[in-house]
């Protein structure tokens, strides 16, 4: 008896001891974005230090860097490496793909890659994207098998950052669609992903659907503050406008054959200034109340139970940004690498 009590004591334990390790492993699913258009930014070296003494165990870049990746080789950090728009074309070329991956993956064996972004928020409809449009797919499916023929396939896994823009409709949540004039670009990607076994990349703002056109009145449906439900959908409420932009966009790709793709949001944030809601207090809200919401295991109302791994927008403001002036103001950290706001990573 005394041997079976000890053996069974032994058993809690080691669960225990597992399910310290999966719980701990899985909140660490915050990462943060790191641009550099900006001309007073510290060395890659120092942004990757502070990275680590900030507890930050993820990153996403938006080009190959080689001072960025010589830096990341001295760390656990996992990485989510994009290839740039403008260099979708030339991938489209199978050995173009391989000398992508050896010169940018290869040649850093120390480095932790987790994804690899094929283009980023590629769009049919807008005017600035539709010209790549017709690369992405063929580009995943080059870099796909250029990371297949060295055995990688399985480590690093090859997907595209999209956004809730090529959604039709999105409200309710379960009603969610993509519009008609991108299921021919978004259907063959959602089949790549779900056939491989690689996550869809989803860049989430409530800021810009909160902002519009249309405005969207109720700020603290956006910021994680309000305290009963929006509304409810399908006998679900929603709390948060991030969980009701997430769930329609799962809404919409479950339609394409994308129910078991994974959305891993890519991109989301807040800005400081240069908007009526753009405000440190905002913005300190609503990254606070973000990492907390996807940190949890409540998940979202159409996909419950589950942390959510999300990268925030961005580790720094950047003040060569082009676009609207807001688009400089969306980091988390000052240049001269004070937090803006207290986050616990």
């Amino acid at each position: 008896m005394a041997i079976l009590v000890n053996l069974m004591a032994s058993t809690i334990l080691l669960l225990g001891i597992l399910i310290s390790f999966f719980v701990s492993t899985d909140a660490q699913s915050v990462g943060v974005c790191y641009g550099e258009f900006g001309n007073s930014l510290p060395s890659q070296q120092y942004v990757v230090n502070l990275y680590t003494t900030n507890g930050i165990t993820r990153m996403r870049i938006y080009a190959p860097n080689p001072a960025t990746l010589g830096a990341l080789g001295e760390t656990d950090i996992e990485l989510i490496l994009d290839v740039p728009n403008g260099s979708l074309e030339s991938l489209t070329d199978p050995n173009a793909a391989t000398t992508w991956v050896r010169d940018n993956v290869l040649s850093y064996p120390d480095v932790n890659f987790r994804y690899i972004a094929v283009g980023n928020e590629v769009d049919p409809n807008n005017d600035n994207t539709r010209g790549f449009a017709s690369f992405v797919l063929p580009a995943m499916n080059n870099v796909h098998n250029a990371l297949r023929a060295v055995g990688l396939d399985e480590d690093i896994k090859v997907s595209t950052a999209t956004y809730t823009g090529l959604l039709k409709k999105s409200y309710p949540p379960s009603e969610g669609v993509f519009d008609d004039n991108v299921l021919s670009f978004i259907k063959p990607i959602i089949t790549f992903l779900a056939q491989n076994g690689s996550p869809m990349l989803a860049n989430i703002y409530p800021y810009f659907a909160h902002v519009g056109p249309p405005m969207l009145p109720d700020l603290s449906f956006a910021l994680f503050t309000k305290s009963t439900p929006a509304y409810s959908d399908q006998g679900r409420p929603y709390f948060n406008l991030f969980d009701a932009m997430y769930d329609a966009h799962y809404a919409a790709q479950s339609r394409l054959g994308g129910g078991n793709v994974e959305i891993v949001v890519s991109e989301s944030g807040w800005p400081s200034a240069e908007g009526d809601v753009a405000t440190t207090e905002n913005a300190g809200t609503y990254y606070r109340n973000l990492i907390s919401h996807v940190k949890s295991s409540s998940g979202t109302p159409a996909r419950p139970g589950r942390s959510i791994e999300t990268y925030l927008f961005a580790m720094f403001d950047e003040n060569l940004k082009p676009g609207k002036e807001t688009e400089k103001h969306f980091g988390v950290f000052l240049p001269d690498q004070r937090p803006k706001y207290q986050l616990s990573f």
